[in-house]
């Protein structure tokens, strides 16, 4: 009997199309790209207007022929990679290698994997979108021109094994750039002063010193502050202005690639490269006991915050039935995306809202149930009421001074019954019934020293956020650009913080004055809007290709000849080899920082460096050392191992736990580093 091939990316999303489609349709994964550049050579036609060379990637041909076989075999070919460029790529190659004449409509996309979602979208088959393949086109032979023209470079005047791309080179150079500032900074002394008020029957409450003259007011030092609260001493205070206002916030909107990112990992602590892999999971679908297998969530790849109205009908439906009317909105909410969005399918949300967290728990691994449950949470709250805040303010002047005393609770929660995006918006500072022109009594003034702090390192979600905003790259490419900088040892990750090593200070300074272009924020970001233009039709890629070739060619050749080598030198240990007794050496290899005899080739002992953190192991007093795990992540143990088993992620204070005895570690805070107990929560400021 005919059938109908459906060809899919990847063996998981056939698995789970194969559960709901008849005995009349046979599905095929292509597993990932079945064409590509070659790797041993550029495979690019430079001289004839850029024509890629594409060959089938090496353990493909077995896989390629089976599905030529059985696109022979059926009565139709329906093409169903994802719906992004990437997708329309995969679904052209497999166009041409299986002779489908161009045009016909043999390409479908749906952005959930749902059997209504599926079927609808087997109706409505149709051509493979050229602009969108030349758009991928474009990016790939871009980064191809750079990676391979660079890195060559790179080997020749830096060191072997480096590598350069076209992306990953901006986000590199925007750390750097954060690690300079830092290390430039210097912090200014500044005051604050904070009165302790009484009303007549003796109610306390707080306010705070913020004005002199009606202008604000900077208090620098400490003499400055103590003659200032000799002045409030002699003062008296009266109440100058009350003020209750009703405030509303709005829910936040659905989740894109990047906003989704951002949250688990400040909420889950999960590195991007983890999160797509999981979302992914929960798109391609997973068995959920009688309801068969299924998709749990809307395509993973994604810029726009834009709703179906047959979703958000179901999330209203779901809020009355659920929360009660109070909750849902007379109307859907709806968001604009950003300016820069390509908008081209819906934001990340559950494929039904029916589908609570706690019903499919019992199906989905921990990972699972945690990144499903807080997108669950962000998509029902993003169509709830807004929350509403009782806020109070209360001005009060002493002479010349003005103080202010706020507070604002929480009325009616909203949307923050499902989804609490911020715990900031509640200042439980309890004021007591005040009037206009009351006076009020002086208890206590403290003044406290304050320093203004160096911008933070980056974080992966602040990294994320940024290249986001600043319009560089895409949501599909966020994870693997952090994942390259990482594995090429231009950045380390301390603290969940990224810090550039040497190396990447003297790749990035080396491009910047060679190869200005390549690591300029808003020339990446305009070729971005290039490629932006040719999957609108709007630009052809081959000149938008040659109009960044030209010049970068005529860099390289310059650069050449004008790069000297730069010369890493190697570290002296501090110890003799064991073997031959010449000095060892602290040398840079693939996988980081290592010893190695200074007698080399004629001695070839090496050894691992065990840094040590410079502080003492909190269970046996040993020396803690800096070690790395299987993939390269850093952590800390004590040199003392196995006798002492202490092991942590984080750095440790050197100090115990006043409150159970466990070794404090150190975390970053709102306001700096907090030493933190990994065992019952207790956590302190850290002086530096």
């Amino acid at each position: 009997m005919a059938h109908t091939l459906v060809i899919v990316e990847s063996s998981a999303k056939a698995r789970t199309l194969s559960k709901f489609l008849g005995k009349n349709y046979k599905i095929k994964a292509s597993v990932g790209h079945i064409k590509d550049l070659p790797k041993s050579k550029l495979g690019i036609d430079v001289d004839n207007n850029f024509e890629p060379q594409y060959i089938t990637i090496r353990g493909k041909g077995d896989l390629l022929k089976e599905i030529k076989d059985e696109a022979q075999k059926a009565s139709k070919v329906l093409l169903a990679t994802d719906p992004d460029r990437e997708g329309e790529a995969i679904a052209w190659h497999l166009q041409n290698a299986m002779k489908i004449p161009a045009g016909s409509p043999c390409r479908i996309e749906f952005y959930e994997i749902t059997q209504d979602a599926v079927k609808a979208a087997i109706k409505k088959p149709r051509s493979i979108d050229v602009d969108r393949v030349n758009a991928q086109q474009a990016r790939r032979v871009l980064d191809r021109l750079v990676g391979y023209n660079l890195s060559p470079l790179l080997w020749s005047k830096v060191r072997k094994g480096l590598s350069a791309g076209r992306v990953q080179s901006v986000a590199v150079k925007i750390i750097c750039e954060r690690e300079k500032e830092i290390n430039s900074f210097k912090p200014q002394e500044y005051w604050t002063i904070e009165a302790k008020l009484a009303e007549k029957q003796g109610k306390v409450f707080n306010a705070r010193l913020v004005s002199f003259a009606d202008n604000k007011l900077e208090i620098e030092n400490e003499p400055e502050k103590q003659r200032i609260c000799d002045e409030l001493e002699q003062l008296p205070f009266l109440v100058s202005k009350v003020e209750n206002k009703e405030k509303r916030k709005k829910p936040v909107p659905p989740f894109t690639t990047s906003t989704m990112q951002q949250e688990a990992s400040k909420r889950l602590n999960f590195f991007s490269k983890r999160t797509m892999k999981v979302a992914q999971e929960l798109y391609e679908g997973l068995e959920l006991g009688k309801e068969g297998t299924i998709g749990l969530i809307t395509y993973l790849r994604t810029d726009s915050t834009r709703i179906s109205p047959v979703a958000q009908q179901e999330a209203l439906q779901y809020i009355n039935e659920k929360y009660g009317s109070d909750y849902a909105p007379a109307a859907p909410n709806e968001y604009k995306s950003r300016k820069s969005a390509q908008d081209a399918h819906e934001a990340i949300r559950p494929t039904s809202v029916n589908r609570t967290p706690e019903e499919v728990k019992p199906f989905l691994s921990r990972d699972q149930h945690r990144l499903y449950k807080l997108i669950w949470e962000r998509f029902v709250s993003s169509q709830m009421t807004p929350a509403i805040f009782d806020t109070l303010t209360v001005d009060i002047s002493a002479g010349q001074y003005g103080l202010r005393a706020s507070s604002s609770q929480l009325k009616f929660p909203g949307y923050k019954k499902v989804y609490n995006d911020s715990e900031e918006d509640e200042v439980k500072n309890l004021i007591p019934r005040l009037e206009k022109g009351q006076p009020v009594k002086l208890e206590e003034l403290n003044g406290e020293q304050h320093f203004t702090q160096p911008p933070a390192r980056f974080s992966e979600a602040s990294l994320i956020k940024l290249l986001e905003e600043k319009n560089i790259g895409r949501p599909s490419t966020y994870a693997p650009i952090i994942d390259t900088i990482i594995k090429r040892s231009y950045v380390e990750r301390e603290n969940k913080q990224f810090v550039p090593t040497d190396l990447g200070f003297i790749v990035i300074d080396l491009l910047q004055e060679h190869f200005a272009g390549i690591v300029d924020v808003e020339f990446t970001a305009k070729m971005e809007e290039n490629l932006d233009m040719v999957e609108e039709g709007q630009m052809e890629w081959k000149k938008v290709v040659g109009d960044f070739y030209l010049p970068f060619a005529q860099d390289m050749e310059k650069a050449a000849d004008m790069i000297e080598k730069v010369e890493i030198k190697d570290e002296e240990a501090g110890k003799d080899c064991p073997e031959c007794g010449k000095p060892m050496l602290i040398k840079h290899g693939r996988f980081g920082k290592f010893m190695a005899c200074s007698g080399f080739p004629d001695c070839r002992h090496t050894e691992s460096l065990n840094e040590e953190a410079g502080v003492q192991c909190p269970l046996c007093g040993g020396d803690i050392i800096i070690l790395r795990s299987k993939k390269g992540r850093k952590f800390f143990g004590c040199r003392n191992y196995p006798q002492c088993e202490f092991r942590s992620w984080n750095k440790p204070t050197g100090t115990k736990c006043p409150e159970c005895g466990q070794g404090l570690v150190e975390k970053p805070g709102k306001n700096g580093l907090l030493a933190v107990c990994p065992n019952c929560k207790y956590s302190t400021e850290m002086r530096s």
